[in-house]
């Protein structure tokens, strides 16, 4: 590693002194910005992008590499004296030409292999040589970072799908340019003869039978449209990019292993919670440790032992809400061929588990896709959560239970109004309106599935509410409910005491948005609309808590005695 980072150092001085925002070398030349002369530094850019993009050069061809970085070393060093500006015109590209030669004659090598990933030959001539602002060595790490970048569509592909796919009576392409941040894609505009969900079902069949599963086809709404189209809705483009580049990758060892102990740590946080619940049971010095916060020192942990059977319950419950919610996922995206990454559990002390991170491994067919998978996870683990929470609830007035009952502050129902709500009609005034109140495990169960599941519905980024919206009402509408959700989180109005760890999680985790569908245009209809609106009106109420005028005139927990 160390070598490479140092072969690579003289390349990598361009890309830190380039004044764009974008790093693109190609980006850089075609709009001639003058780079500076780069020279052996101890930059490790090119190193990790080599890293980054999962490509391997062929030892040969970083062989010659290996001699042009020393050559220009040498340049460097003689700088003063005029010697060497000439030398080795266009390196880069002539080390990269023999080294396809010889492989070519070495003996049936794959060219386009992954030791060689993606020949000269096959990449758009985006960088032409020319021009006396540049330097040799500028122009060769030009070309270095065209051939380590994604790999393009190939212009001649190009060519046939225009003659074989485009025409009178599908798509008539009047423009194309390129598409993706570093132009890896083909972006065709133009109009359409038909309607446009036949069109594309056509054209993608098209495709597979004249390439094969050499790319993805997406229609998408066409950039910087003047106006709608004349059938109806907006003006679409379809871009091109390669199945390689657009798909997600699949799932390496390290990350089942990093699934493996979140799952493990997500049994060690519910089993927490069971036990917390027992607080009135727990010894003083256990107890001392799970309500004040200045404690540090853990106690003995055999005092535990005898509460972890009891804990179990709570534990087993919360856990199984959880598995729900991803079987949810699975069942919904089964039919719909779309495959789904393994989940990774987010262990939470309070609530057991903040739910789990849940990627999608394939490209969606469309908006309703999207849509329905991302809401069956939620409804599913709701569902068995407010199923727990009911029966708990009846349960918590059966005298044949009594001894299974666990004491909680009366406090703890004002986190949430729906919920104080539910538990106020279901127990009464007489038992709500007091210091504690005897509840059945099982509503602490459900109470956390519940919020849980309504943490995952709130419109933003990548949670299974924010690609609902997503689908439902598009991309600038999940911005405008995403800044509306960091304002409330911020301000502590949804969520109460757990607004803040669930905002910074998001932050940090969940912010980015899905990426669009094949089918990017059509609507997922009103009804799909009508069901999550009214679910993220309930998952207001939810997470909305209550404040103390309310739940004193409402009977929810005894006020006074906070």
């Amino acid at each position: 590693m160390g070598t490479l980072a140092g072969y690579s150092s003289s390349f990598s001085t361009i890309i830190f002194r380039c004044p764009l925002k974008n790093p693109s070398m190609e980006y850089a030349y075609r709009n001639r910005i003058s780079l500076v002369n780069g020279s052996a530094g101890s930059c490790d850019v090119l190193c990790r992008e080599i890293i980054r993009k999962r490509r391997r050069i062929s030892s040969r061809y970083f062989g010659k590499l290996m001699m042009i970085r020393a050559s220009y070393s040498n340049n460097d060093d003689n700088s003063g004296s005029g010697e060497g500006e000439d030398k080795d015109s266009s390196s880069l590209a002539t080390a990269a030409k023999e080294d396809t030669e010889e492989r070519r004659s070495g003996g049936g090598e794959d060219l386009d292999s992954e030791d060689f990933p993606g020949s000269v030959s096959s990449r758009q001539p985006t960088i032409s040589p020319v021009g006396s602002g540049y330097n040799n060595f500028q122009v060769d790490s030009f070309k270095l970072m065209e051939l380590l970048g994604p790999e393009r569509v190939d212009p001649m592909d190009v060519k046939i799908i225009k003659e074989k796919l485009f025409g009178y009576s599908t798509f008539w392409v009047t423009k194309e340019e390129p598409f993706g941040d570093l132009g890896e894609g083909i972006l065709f505009l133009g109009n359409l003869r038909c309607k446009r969900e036949e069109v594309f079902a056509k054209l993608q069949n098209q495709l597979s039978e004249v390439m094969g599963d050499k790319y993805n086809l997406f229609m998408v709404e066409e950039p910087n449209s003047e106006g709608p189209d004349p059938r109806g809705g907006p003006r679409v483009s379809f871009s091109m990019l390669r199945k390689e580049v657009s798909e997600p990758g699949p799932t390496t060892l390290w990350q089942y292993v990093i699934a493996l102990l979140l799952f493990l740590l997500t049994i060690g946080s519910s089993v927490e919670l069971g036990i917390a619940s027992q607080i009135n049971r727990l010894p003083p010095e256990i107890a001392k440790y799970f309500t004040d916060p200045n404690a540090v020192e853990p106690p003995d942990m055999q005092l535990l032992l005898p509460f972890v059977d009891s804990a179990l319950p709570l534990a087993y419950g919360v856990l199984g809400v959880q598995l729900f919610h991803e079987v949810g996922h699975f069942l919904a995206a089964f039919p719909k061929k779309v495959k789904l990454s393994i989940p990774y559990f987010i262990p939470n002390i309070t609530l057991g588990s903040f739910g789990a991170i849940t990627q999608f491994k394939s490209i969606l067919p469309d908006q309703k896709a999207k849509v329905d998978i991302s809401l069956a996870g939620p409804f599913a683990g709701a569902v068995l959560s407010f199923s727990m929470f009911v029966v708990g609830l009846l349960l918590s007035s059966n005298p044949a239970v009594a001894s299974d009952l666990v004491q909680v502050p009366s406090m703890l129902f004002q986190g949430s109004l729906l919920l104080g709500l539910i538990s106020r009609a279901t127990l009464g005034y007489g038992a709500m309106h007091a210091a504690t109140v005897s509840i059945h495990p099982l509503v602490i169960a459900g109470w956390c599935g519940l919020t849980t599941s309504a943490f995952n519905m709130l419109p933003v980024g990548c949670l299974d509410g924010g690609r609902a919206v997503q689908g439902a009402f598009g991309k600038n509408a999940l911005v405008a409910f995403g800044l509306a959700t960091y304002t409330l989180l911020g301000l502590g109005v949804l969520g109460g005491p757990l607004s803040l760890p669930w905002g910074l999680y998001v932050l940090i985790c969940q912010r980015t948005p899905e990426k669009p569908c094949l089918n990017d245009v059509t609507e997922v209809g009103n009804w799909r609309r009508a069901i999550l609106s009214v679910a993220i009106f309930l998952v207001v109420l939810t997470l909305l808590p209550v404040w103390d005028e309310l739940a004193e005139e409402l009977g929810i927990g005894l006020v006074t005695t906070f």
